[in-house]
């Protein structure tokens, strides 16, 4: 009998605990789960003052932090690689292991970034470099270019953000609401974190 009531208040105490955390509580944690890569490997490629946080945001935006995501396209994992993406990655960085690991695929898509990021120094205004990396991150960076040459044409400043956006309906063979949206669900995610990367509870 006494062990029967033992169980009873045991149970009463879980579902009390349970009821005073925060509903936010389980997401909470396991959005931060991946954190530590997020800061290792963009103090590895993009160096220690550069804003880790920006490649969780996003990871939010790719998979929601899912490391067992799956496009239709076949993009697997966290940063959402292609099999032919993450093998280029790879051919550089030897110690990478399976694309499907969380780590290896998080360390490959900042190190994708950064070669983006060098890419884009010399074509692209300073303040804007965010956005080209990231929307040619999601639509490849030959559609971008084109992208320019078609603000060119209409006498708009290429390295600009907004140029592109004015003209993107305007570019062949782009996919371009996907991609404008993607920038700018990375933007959203990157405002609702603290400088802890913590993110504020949805209402």
């Amino acid at each position: 009998m006494k062990s029967l009531l033992r169980i009873a208040i045991a149970v009463m105490l879980v579902a009390l605990v349970s009821a005073a955390a925060p509903p936010h509580a389980s997401a909470q944690a396991s959005s931060e789960k991946y954190d530590a890569m997020f800061r290792k490997y963009t103090k590895r490629f993009f160096g220690p003052g550069f804003d880790w946080r920006l490649f969780k945001a996003q990871g939010m935006a790719e998979s929601n932090l899912n490391p067992g995501a799956r496009s239709g396209a076949g993009a697997r994992g966290i940063m959402q690689l292609m099999s032919s993406t993450y093998k280029e990655v790879q051919s550089q960085n030897p110690d990478l292991g399976k694309i499907d690991d969380p780590e290896w695929n998080i360390a490959a898509g900042i190190w994708y970034n950064r070669q983006l990021w060098s890419q884009w120094q010399s074509e692209s205004d300073a303040r804007h470099i965010h956005e080209f990396m990231f929307g040619s991150y999601n639509a490849g960076r030959s559609i971008l270019r084109r992208a320019q040459r078609v603000a060119r044409d209409r006498a708009l400043d290429d390295r600009l953000w907004q140029s592109i956006q004015t003209v993107a309906s305007s570019v062949p063979r782009w996919r371009y609401t996907e991609t404008l949206a993607y920038v700018e669900r990375i933007k959203a995610n990157l405002e609702q974190m603290d400088d802890k990367g913590r993110s504020s509870p949805r209402r």
